[in-house]
């Protein structure tokens, strides 16, 4: 075998020393560059997951907040339809009210004026008959005159 590497012309020594060259480029290289790209990688796989991570959580916050807006806008829907149908009772209930006050001032105005209508028919009637009297006195008075003259 040893005539076999002299035929070929390889040195065992260079071979060797190439080996123990080769395996410390790699050492080298594993400690200085090897290693610190795997940690880099590493790291920026580990901030990715968590960038994922944080994105999953924040799709479902964003959804929590839509379903509670949702009832949120719900309620105040609900709310807001009941305070219309209130406020709609409440003016039926008032207008009631103001057209029972309104047909009780105007009954009140129809009698106040028929007692008043009354009463100046009773004092035109006084005035007719004082009228009356004062003129059948005159007649009596002239129709005695006439009788006496």
């Amino acid at each position: 075998m040893e005539q076999l590497i002299e035929a070929f012309g390889i040195d065992t020594r260079l071979i060797i020393i190439q080996v123990f060259n080769f395996g410390l480029l790699m050492a080298v290289l594993t400690y200085f560059l090897y290693k610190p790209i795997l940690k880099l990688m590493a790291e920026r796989e580990a901030k990715i997951k968590k960038g994922i991570e944080d994105a999953a959580a924040a799709e479902i916050i964003r959804a929590e907040a839509d379903e509670e807006k949702k009832g949120i806008v719900a309620a105040a829907n609900k709310e807001a339809e009941a305070m219309a149908a209130r406020a709609k009772d409440h003016a039926s209930v008032r207008g009631e009210e103001i057209v029972a006050d309104a047909r009780k001032k105007a009954e009140q105005v129809v009698k106040d004026a028929g007692m008043r209508g009354q009463e100046l028919m009773s004092e035109a009637r006084r005035q007719s008959e004082a009228e009356i009297a004062r003129l059948a006195i005159l007649a009596a008075e002239k129709v005695l005159k006439e009788r006496t003259s």
